[in-house]
């Protein structure tokens, strides 16, 4: 087999990930980690863009990475137009797209921005994004939300939740497009999707906090509190959406959104981080159950994946609510910088067609 190279890049909010590939084989791999006091001075987060691509180039050529070995550049998703799932290549389009039309100011907006640059200079290099969060896959029924005003939309963790059920789907060869699966991504936010034959038909949308509560989310709260809440006149619009999603989950009950730190107050003997923490994957589990009433009751396999699956006490504890629906196989991680370069490398290799954004 050929050695294709295919660098990966994942922005996070204090954090590049960049990664480099030889076919399915990680050569190199970093998380860039960026202080307060170096992000202080951009006003937006597309204005970092020239500044995470110089360090990018830097660590590059300190681990002799040669950019002219590169055959794509697969950068993170970010907040654009719903989508289905794939591969896209970068057009002037999404560039567009992620610079002014973007559904928030998100890190992960500036993966296609980056390595759209990054190929400008490259002689057959090809820019790509796979599996964005905005994914969207919904049936109609799941999309009606109760009153007009209002419609369900499909933001979740995609790009993990897809690669580990093709992964599983091969490691029992059977295409992915022919099981019916639930898959369950525990991390800073949690996520729980109905896949129907290739189809995320229905799933929580984690990034607002929707669905379970998480590490940094408040899940789906009780209505008319919230509503009361919001014209106390107590909190602003800023301070009740910062409660929702960042602030909220194991955050407000604790100070810490570090699920191993809880984990060990549970170990300790500490009631009430037994409580809350049992509680997130009794709501963890409960959403499974109606993602398996999504699918008909028809359920192949259970697959749990993200940073909170190698806890064994909080698996365990979704798991005995839940073993009876269909077998459960736990991928703890989330290896989204493989994810996206096995993206590229089946692009290149002519096993995955590319979509065009428009």
């Amino acid at each position: 087999m050929d050695k294709i190279r295919i660098l990966a890049v994942n922005p996070g909010s204090t954090s590049t990930k960049i990664a480099v590939y030889e076919n399915t084989e990680p050569v190199f791999l970093k998380n860039i980690k960026h202080s307060p006091e170096e992000l202080a001075g951009f006003v937006k987060i597309t204005d970092q863009f020239q500044f995470r691509k110089e360090i990018i180039l830097q660590q590059l050529k300190e681990a002799d990475i040669h950019l002219d070995d590169i055959r794509a550049v697969v950068g993170r998703g970010g907040l654009l137009k719903p989508i289905p799932s794939g591969v896209y290549e970068v057009n002037e389009t999404m560039i567009y797209d992620l610079q002014f039309r973007s559904l928030s100011e998100h890190a992960s907006n500036l993966g296609g921005l980056i390595a759209a640059d990054l190929v400008k200079t490259l002689p057959v290099a090809k820019a790509y994004i796979a599996d964005p969060v905005v994914v969207d896959e919904l049936d109609d029924l799941a999309r009606v939300a109760g009153h007009p005003l209002f419609e369900r939309i499909s933001i979740f963790h995609a790009l993990n939740q897809k690669a580990v059920a093709r992964e599983f789907a091969k490691s029992i060869h059977k295409p992915y497009e022919d099981l019916n699966l639930i898959v369950v991504h525990l991390g800073g936010g949690i996520s729980v999707g109905a896949h129907c034959k290739g189809r995320v038909i229905d799933v929580n949308q984690a990034l607002d906090g929707e669905g379970p509560f998480s590490p940094e989310r408040s899940g789906t709260l009780p209505m008319a509190p919230l509503v009361r809440l919001c014209f106390s006149g107590q909190y602003t619009q800023q301070e009740v959406l910062k409660m929702i999603v960042g602030k909220g989950g194991l955050v407000a009950y604790f100070g810490t959104n570090n699920a191993i730190e809880v984990e060990r107050m549970v170990e300790a003997g500490d009631s009430k981080a037994r409580l809350v923490y049992q509680a997130m994957a009794y709501q963890v589990a409960k959403c499974i159950g109606e993602m398996y009433t999504v699918l008909k009751c028809e359920v192949d396999d259970i697959l749990i994946t993200g940073g909170i699956a190698h806890d064994t006490l909080f698996v365990n504890w979704i798991r005995e609510r839940i073993e009876k629906i269909a077998p459960i196989h736990v991928y703890p991680g989330e290896d989204e910088m493989r994810a996206l370069a096995i993206n590229g490398l089946m692009v290149l290799k002519g096993e995955l067609q590319p979509q065009v954004y428009a």
